[in-house]
């Protein structure tokens, strides 16, 4: 940081680098806790609809726990009372990421669910097995399906991040507040954090213009309704 003695854009202009760093931190822990969210998701949402009764059962209750618990007491947890010696940014990762995969399981368990059934009947009916019709037949299509779904998750994870502030992570809104609780800073509060909603709504926009287009080129022609 280099608090000068200017105006209070000069100032935000003097430490854009610092604030630059937060931004990427940002942006690393939400594609990092998006992707633990698919890796635990998905299976959770084939458990959901096509696992056996103890399995679905552990599996939604789980969710449930999840997706009841605020997000700032389950970063503060993972990194104060978790058995590991996690650092911030994985306490926030693993944190965001599981708190994402009990919505993620849900998206899926919708998407698979809405997949004809008869698909399921003509995999099983050309000899493949349970598991290789999901795998091959039901999965790929509900994947494509996923996509509106995924990207509000996505959206709601990136501004999410900003609750790490609780954990001493240095992301983004960490970084504004540590600016503006310099002496130079002091003076600049509404500037600088008018600049730190505006790189969120940036990076959500980005995000909602990607996921956009991805989901008209990969849509599914004709729907395939039930």
């Amino acid at each position: 940081m280099l608090p000068l003695q200017a105006g209070p854009w000069e100032f935000i202009l003097a430490n854009q680098g610092y604030l630059l760093g937060g931004v990427l931190v940002t942006i690393g822990l939400t594609v990092a806790s998006i992707l633990l969210g698919f890796i635990v998701g998905l299976p959770a949402g084939i458990v959901e609809v096509y696992g056996d009764g103890w399995t679905r059962r552990l599996v939604q209750r789980v969710g449930v726990v999840f997706r009841g618990t605020p997000i700032v007491v389950i970063l503060a947890f993972m990194f104060f009372v978790f058995p590991l010696n996690l650092t911030a940014f994985a306490a926030a990762t693993l944190g965001l990421g599981l708190r994402s995969a009990a919505y993620q399981s849900q998206i899926f368990r919708g998407t698979l669910q809405s997949v004809s059934e008869g698909q399921m009947e003509a995999a099983r009916s050309v000899g493949l097995s349970k598991r290789e019709s999901i795998q091959h037949v039901i999965v790929p299509q509900a994947l494509r399906r996923s996509i509106p779904g995924f990207q509000n998750e996505f959206t709601i994870v990136l501004k999410d991040t900003s609750v790490a502030y609780a954990i001493g992570l240095g992301e983004l809104l960490t970084r504004g507040t540590n600016l503006y609780l310099t002496e130079a800073g002091n003076t600049a509060v509404l500037e600088i954090f008018l600049a730190v909603s505006a790189v969120y709504f940036v990076l959500t926009m980005l995000t909602n213009r990607s996921l956009d287009y991805a989901g008209s080129v990969f849509s599914v022609p004709g729907g395939g309704s039930r």
